[in-house]
């Protein structure tokens, strides 16, 4: 009798990477020239990230070193789901940015549907924030994972895990 194989689909990432993501781009804030004199804050707590800066070039320039420093951290940019920009006191801006922890429920329900819809021997099981699937065939779970990565509709990063 052939034995299933199977592995988890889920959405996580090392915080202690994108701490140390985060305490990067606080140096570079001291260092870099063109925030000299101005306000440029970032700020790191469990489920977000705060921007501050004194106009939207500022914003921008940490959103970009942020995403740069996750990249070189070997982290997925899409852990970062960055909201509008709005006024805070003294004419300055304030930028959250919410950290994707966990695949919800629609996402999974999203991934299972395309995995059931292009492939018809593999059977994938919702278990709470990860997608389980199963197979009888090795080869069709490498060709799930390759599939899925190259799928730019699912908005959140994918990590798989417990392969067996």
């Amino acid at each position: 009798m052939a034995k299933e194989a199977s592995f988890d689909i889920v959405s996580e990432f090392d915080f202690q990477e994108l701490r140390n993501a985060v305490d990067q781009v606080k140096k570079e804030i001291l260092t870099r020239y063109d925030f000299k004199n101005a306000l440029a804050e970032i700020d790191l707590s469990d489920e977000l990230i705060t921007l501050r800066g004194e106009d939207e070039m500022k914003l921008t320039a940490l959103q970009q070193m942020l995403i740069s420093r996750v990249i070189a951290r070997k982290l997925n940019p899409k852990i970062l789901k960055f909201e509008d920009p709005e006024s805070a006191l003294g004419g300055k801006l304030k930028q959250t940015v919410t950290l994707i922890k966990a695949m919800d429920t629609e996402t999974a329900k999203k991934v299972s549907k395309m995995i059931r819809d292009q492939f018809k021997t593999v059977k994938p099981t919702i278990q709470g924030e990860s997608v389980r699937v199963f197979s009888k065939s090795k080869d069709d779970l490498q060709t799930v994972m390759q599939f899925l990565r190259e799928q730019e509709e699912i908005e959140i990063p994918l990590v798989f895990n417990n392969y067996r």
